[in-house]
């Protein structure tokens, strides 16, 4: 096939779509055991059991991805050079992280080899439009403990003092000591799970992945609403624990503490992505109704 004839992804000859499946299985079977070295150790933590739910959702969004670009013809012009350094990069980092466990860097490795591979069966201009696929596997990445504190511990802070307001608000009898809430006769510590890395990174990556599903003409929507997921992240998570708090007030420790308390965290996720639609059509709506063409989906 000639580089410069337009190609569907459905008009890939079988032979070669077979060795390309083929190439691509092979390489990404070098983070197999990467996976599940972080299924049995890191993701098990808490502050890092966004995880799986981060690499399900990348690998339908590169599915998703996928089919959008071969959609419509693409000009295939394959980059062996580019694509063969990427991944002899991939490789280096793969293994440098790899053998001294810094998952950090085995994660990171997957990208560029994602890249390449791309870059030699399709060209760079293709792999270019895979960005934010390609992206998106840093929130798979377990970052190391110091910046986890030095990013959780403010809002930890922010959202202990805003539960508690709201909870003293509706009159029930709370008090606060750092990040630690009492209700009645309990005591609450608001760990990274409710208000940390866990649900921030993952709060961040379902925001940032609605505005790519959606992309939106208008430049500036799409940067209003990434500005917004933190608020939006801050309030979900500030409803979450006024929730447990609620459950542990009313039902005992073991309780919040129990199946209500994961299940609380798939509610966190749902209202954050509720509102996060819910804002995009109120934005919708005031650039209709104000005529603000930078607002509007089309221009």
């Amino acid at each position: 096939m000639s580089p410069q004839n337009p190609l569907r992804l459905s008009l890939i000859p079988q032979n070669k779509l077979l060795s390309y499946v083929v190439i691509l299985l092979s390489i990404l079977c070098l983070f197999v055991p990467v996976f599940y070295d972080l299924s049995t150790t890191v993701w098990n933590l808490d502050s890092q059991s966004h995880g799986p739910v981060v690499l399900a959702i990348a690998i339908w969004f590169f599915y998703f991805k996928t089919k959008q670009i071969f959609a419509t013809p693409q000009q295939l012009n394959p980059a062996p050079y580019t694509g063969w350094l990427l991944i002899a990069a991939g490789l280096l980092i793969y293994t440098i992280g790899y053998s001294q466990s810094v998952y950090l860097l085995s994660i990171f490795s997957l990208v560029f080899i994602l890249a390449g591979v791309i870059s030699n069966i399709f060209g760079t201009k293709i792999a270019i439009k895979y960005w934010f696929a390609l992206f998106f596997f840093i929130f798979l990445m377990p970052w190391p403990a110091s910046i986890i504190d030095a990013v959780t511990q403010p809002m930890k802070i922010a959202v202990s003092y805003a539960s508690e307001y709201l909870l003293y608000t509706l009159n029930y009898p709370v008090a606060r000591s750092g990040v630690i809430i009492q209700i009645g006769p309990y005591k609450l510590l608001v760990a990274d799970a409710c208000a940390g890395l866990n649900s921030l990174f993952t709060l961040e990556a379902i925001g940032l992945l609605y505005i790519n599903v959606i992309n939106h003409q208008a430049f500036w929507r799409n940067v209003l609403l990434a500005v917004l997921i933190v608020p939006v992240s801050f309030t979900s998570n500030v409803l979450r624990v006024c929730t447990l708090a609620l459950i542990t007030y009313y039902m005992g420790d073991e309780a919040g503490q129990g199946f209500l308390h994961n299940f609380s965290g798939m509610v966190l996720f749902l209202t954050a992505l509720i509102l996060i639609i819910l804002i995009d059509t109120v934005i919708q709506k005031i650039a209709e109704k104000f005529k603000i063409k930078s607002l509007l989906s089309s221009e």
